[in-house]
């Protein structure tokens, strides 16, 4: 069964906290390299720390369990549209693809509202879906 917008949400919301917690550790050498001081908001070297570490928690996630910790929360998996795990390209142009979906105020994810599978822009980008399996 498609996952539903409500649910997706709620595995967003367990999945911010966790990243958001690794991001502020792979912040820490920049801010112990600046003395204790805020890195500043245009440090690509930072920046690009930050996606790395983003991009490594989602594939990871996706093609070696096809689920993050919050998707396991909320009984959602990550498939391909064949049934199997995400390979990784499918995965990689998901985790880029969800943020092209984010940009337009989120449509890309209000997209699956009105899509007849159930699926947003970066499903269908990815080839993938996201299944919800109850317990």
């Amino acid at each position: 069964m498609s996952a539903g917008l409500l649910r997706r949400c709620g595995a967003i919301l367990y999945d911010s906290i966790l990243l958001f917690a690794l991001l502020m550790f792979a912040s820490m050498p920049f801010v112990v390299a600046r003395t204790g001081e805020a890195v500043e908001p245009y440090n690509l070297p930072h920046q690009l720390t930050l996606l790395a570490v983003a991009f490594a928690f989602f594939v990871g996630f996706w093609t070696w369990r096809g689920s993050t910790l919050g998707m396991q929360a909320w009984g959602l998996r990550l498939e391909s549209v064949d049934g199997g795990l995400a390979s990784l390209s499918q995965a990689s142009v998901r985790f880029f693809a969800a943020i092209i979906s984010w940009l337009p105020l989120g449509l890309g994810f209000f997209w699956q509202l009105c899509d007849k599978d159930r699926r947003s822009w970066h499903d269908r980008l990815s080839q993938t879906r996201l299944v919800y399996y109850p317990k």
